[in-house]
């Protein structure tokens, strides 16, 4: 089965911004992933909500907003209006879970949920049936180019099992050091969305590259 492929813009030509929008738009990729960082969460600021205007006014995929931001549930309604069709939070980042899920889900967006490389799978127990996507971080939040963790594969596995004996819907999402080296593996095991940053920015052909990890599976 060929994995759904969110390029995420962290590692696009912010000079050049609307460029890489199209570019991505007549791809093979089918969302763009946001990351939002706020500095306090994790260790970097990235963009906010004037930049996802920006992006929305040019996208032809669905915008798929990952917020690695303390007090996620004060911006939803926002990043909802500046466009996203998805919205993540982080697992570590919200006490009132539950609530923050049912919310983006009754903003009409569908609602994920991340969780970072030390927290385990089954902190997910009591609201895997509610979520859309489950987010596995493969690596440390907070920067773009780092090396994939090793761990996630074992994650992913858990998950998968998870998903199976809960019934739920919810799609795996691995965002971190993806390459053509760990896509298949991924995919095999479980993963069924593929967020790939400097792999596909940096590389010769970004369209083709992408086309590449489409058809992995």
């Amino acid at each position: 089965m060929n994995p759904l492929i969110a390029p995420s813009v962290l590692a696009a030509d912010f000079a050049n911004l609307q460029r890489e929008v199209e570019m991505i738009n007549e791809s093979e990729s089918d969302f763009i992933h946001v990351d939002i960082m706020d500095g306090v969460f994790v260790p970097n600021i990235s963009m906010g909500l004037p930049v996802v205007e920006a992006i929305n006014r040019h996208a032809k995929k669905p915008l798929d907003v990952h917020l690695m931001i303390v007090n996620p549930e004060r911006y939803l309604s926002d990043f909802k209006k500046a466009g996203a069709a998805h919205i993540t939070v982080h697992l570590e980042a919200c006490p009132h879970l539950h609530r923050t899920v049912q919310t983006i889900k009754d903003l009409g967006c569908r609602a994920g949920v991340a969780v970072n490389p030390h927290s385990p799978i089954s902190q997910l127990e009591d609201i895997i049936r509610e979520v859309d996507i489950v987010l596995l971080m493969s690596v440390n939040p907070g920067f773009g180019g780092q090396s994939f963790i090793e761990n996630t594969y074992a994650k992913v596995q858990k998950l998968k099992k998870l998903i199976v004996e809960t019934g739920s819907h919810a799609k795996i999402e691995i965002d971190g050091g993806v390459s053509m080296e760990n896509a298949k593996k991924l995919v095999d095991t479980g993963a069924t969305i593929l967020v790939a940053g400097n792999f596909v920015f940096s590389s010769k052909n970004p369209q083709e590259t992408i086309k590449k990890l489409k058809n992995i599976g």
